[in-house]
């Protein structure tokens, strides 16, 4: 079974990052995991997330919609990132292959890339550590 997984933030004792060998260690997924681990959510739970995308709920895998909730997020006076190494895909948790996250209000922006860190990740790290 593939597990990749972090807590959100120093949750007291030692961090957990899981990194299964097989599926897991890529430097974006690393990337992404660590990103949790220093306090970071997905993109896309952001409190004010309704302005820049729309939740096709109709799409989304039941058992998996917690994977969309909001929470009372702190941007730190950040723009939204579409290109946030902690946004998901246009078809994340799809049960027909359509869209679960669709941006606003240009549906051909790309979501969900993996490749390295935004310009912004890498400014919301440095706000939030005073680097």
């Amino acid at each position: 079974m593939i597990t990749c997984y972090s807590y959100v933030g120093k949750t007291g004792g030692s961090q957990v990052v899981s990194l299964s060998r097989f599926g897991c260690v890529y430097h974006s997924i690393v990337e992404h995991e660590l990103n949790h681990a220093l306090g970071f959510y997905h993109e896309h739970f952001r409190s004010d997330r309704d302005k820049y995308v729309t939740i096709n709920w109709q799409n989304i895998d039941p058992t998996t919609k917690s994977n969309f909730d909001l929470k009372n997020t702190n941007n730190i006076s950040t723009t939204y990132d579409y290109s946030f190494v902690m946004h998901y895909g246009n078809t994340a948790f799809s049960i027909n292959g359509l869209y679960t996250i669709t941006p606003t209000p240009d549906p051909s922006v790309m979501i969900g890339q993996r490749q390295e860190l935004s310009t912004i990740d890498i400014k919301r790290i440095n706000i939030l550590y005073n680097c």
